[in-house]
């Protein structure tokens, strides 16, 4: 009979194996399945929430505070800065109602003045202030280049008139001289 057993048993022992591993098979597939479920619902919550609080932040540091202290709208640190709350709520507003980014800004410079940009605009004579810093390096090394070429150009210095070089023993006893002299 424990022969039969035996036998018997390699047989429903690999059935059963295999009924064990399909189901753990099954189930890796629904833990995969519920995994990608969650993963990509909170890549789309965090994608959703992102992107408007990512616009916010873009238009936000776009614009000045009103109130004096000349930092960007988002971080004007004066607390309980009303012009700072009250451009904020503006700005949320303005995202609510829709509009591009453009008309949002356009908004704000028709209420607020063009000091309400942290950046002039390019166009007109505001192109002028994008352009000095970059003609103001490549003036300032190009006139490097012309003074470092200047001075190799000039001849090397000549003893004064008069004055004969040194011999070098002449020039070891000065030493020992200057070196008695200066002791203490």
């Amino acid at each position: 009979m424990r022969n039969e057993l035996r036998v018997a048993s390699p047989t429903a022992s690999a059935a059963s194996r295999d009924r064990r591993r399909g189901r753990c098979e099954l189930r890796d597939k629904k833990l995969r399945c519920c995994i990608l479920a969650g993963v990509l619902l909170a890549l789309l919550t965090l994608g959703a929430t992102t992107d408007s609080g990512t616009r916010f932040d873009h238009l936000g540091h776009r614009l000045m505070c009103t109130c004096g202290c000349n930092q960007v709208l988002l971080e004007c640190n004066h607390v309980g800065c009303q012009s700072s709350e009250r451009m904020r709520g503006e700005l949320m507003a303005a995202m609510q109602r829709g509009g591009s980014d453009d008309q949002i800004l356009n908004w704000f410079v028709e209420k607020y003045g063009p000091v309400v940009l942290a950046a002039p605009p390019h166009t007109g004579f505001n192109r002028v202030a994008w352009l000095m810093p970059y003609v103001a390096l490549l003036g300032g090394l190009a006139l490097t280049g012309l003074l470092v070429r200047l001075w190799r150009s000039r001849s090397p210095a000549h003893p004064a008139a008069g004055l004969s070089p040194v011999a070098p023993g002449e020039l070891e006893a000065l030493r020992r001289k200057v070196h008695e002299e200066t002791e203490l």
